[in-house]
C-alpha cells in the first residue's frame, strides 16, 4: 500500500485561487474584502507569520491593513485601535497576532474584537456557535484539516478519530467539528492524562496530532491504512541548517508513512492551509455585509 502525502502547499494554492476569483467578483460589485492584521512588537516568529498573511492577501486581491505597533504599546492603546477597526465598515476582518507583550491581557483583547470580524474564530461567541452547530467563523487550522480530509477523499462517516491535544485552537474545535452530523465521526480526545495513548491511536482510522511535542506519534501507535494529520510545528536544533534549527511535526513521519494510507508533512502540510482558511474567512466576512 502506497501512502498518499496530502500536499498542503498545493491545496492551499487551490483554495487561494478560488478565493481570488470570488474576491474579483465582489470587487465588480464595489466591495473590496479587507483584513486588518495587528502585530505588537518584533517577535521573529510573529513577524514571519504576519508576512505570510500579507503575501496571501496580495495573492487573493484583498485589501491589507497591516498595523505594526511598538513593543511598549499599552493595553488601552490596543483596545482603542480595535474599537476603531470594529467601527470601520471598510474593514471586514480583524486579527491580532499572538503572543502579545506581557503588559497586555490577551483574553481582554480577543474579547474586544467584534465577533462578526473575528476571522480567527477564537471569540467565545464564535466558539459557542461552533459547539451548538450554528454558522460561525471556524478556527482556521481545524477548518483547514476538514478541507484536507474532504479533498483527499478520506472517509469520516463512521470513522474512529483520535485527536491528540486539547487546545482551544485545534484539539477541542476539531473534535467538535468531526462529531457533527455532516462528518459523523466517533472522536476520542487524548491528552497528557491519557493512560495508554497507543491503545487509543491504534484503534483510530484518523489520527490528528496536535500535542506540540516531536515524535508523539510513532509507527507502532498507528494501524495499517490510517490517515495521519500532523498539526505540530516543533523547532529542532540542527547545526547543518542556516537557521540553526529544522521544523518537525508531532509524528515520526518517515516511519509512520510506511503504515499510513494518508499523511501530512511538516512543513508543507497543515500550516499553509491555516492561512488559506484565514483568507476564506475574510472573504465570508465581506460577503456577509452584502
Amino acid at each position: 500500500m502506497e501512502c498518499k502525502i496530502i500536499d498542503g502547499k498545493a491545496l492551499s494554492a487551490e483554495i487561494r485561487n478560488e478565493v481570488a476569483e470570488k474576491v474579483a467578483a465582489l470587487k465588480q460589485k464595489g466591495l473590496e474584502p479587507c483584513l486588518a492584521v495587528i502585530l505588537v512588537g518584533e517577535n521573529p516568529a510573529s513577524v514571519s507569520y504576519v508576512t505570510g498573511k500579507q503575501k496571501a492577501l496580495a495573492e487573493c486581491g484583498m485589501k491589507d491593513v497591516s498595523l505594526r505597533l511598538p513593543q511598549d504599546t499599552s493595553e488601552a492603546e490596543l483596545l482603542d485601535l480595535i474599537s476603531k477597526l470594529n467601527g470601520d465598515n471598510s474593514v471586514h476582518g480583524i486579527l491580532v497576532q499572538l503572543p502579545l507583550p506581557p503588559q497586555i491581557d490577551e483574553e481582554k483583547i480577543l474579547l474586544a474584537i467584534n465577533p462578526k470580524k473575528d476571522v480567527d474564530g477564537f471569540h467565545p461567541v464564535n466558539m459557542g456557535n461552533l459547539l451548538i452547530g450554528k454558522k460561525s467563523f471556524l478556527p482556521c487550522t481545524p477548518h483547514g484539516i476538514l478541507v484536507m480530509l474532504e479533498r483527499a477523499g478520506v472517509q469520516t462517516d463512521g470513522a474512529r478519530v483520535a485527536v491528540v491535544g486539547r487546545s482551544n485552537i485545534v484539539g477541542k474545535p476539531i473534535a467538535v467539528l468531526l462529531s457533527r452530523r455532516e462528518y459523523n465521526a466517533t472522536v476520542t480526545i487524548c491528552h497528557t492524562g491519557t493512560r495508554d495513548l497507543g491503545a487509543v491511536t491504534r484503534e483510530a482510522d484518523i489520527i490528528i496530532a496536535a500535542a506540540g511535542h516531536p515524535n508523539t506519534i510513532t509507527a507502532e501507535m498507528v494501524k495499517e491504512g490510517a490517515c495521519v494529520i500532523d498539526v505540530g510545528v516543533n523547532r529542532i536544533p540542527d547545526p547543518t541548517k542556516k537557521s540553526g534549527f529544522r521544523l518537525a511535526g508531532d509524528v515520526d513521519f518517515d516511519m509512520v508513512k510506511e503504515k499510513a494510507a494518508f499523511i501530512t508533512p511538516v512543513p508543507g502540510g497543515v500550516g499553509p492551509m491555516t492561512i488559506a482558511m484565514l483568507m476564506q474567512n475574510t472573504l465570508e466576512a465581506a460577503e456577509r455585509t452584502l
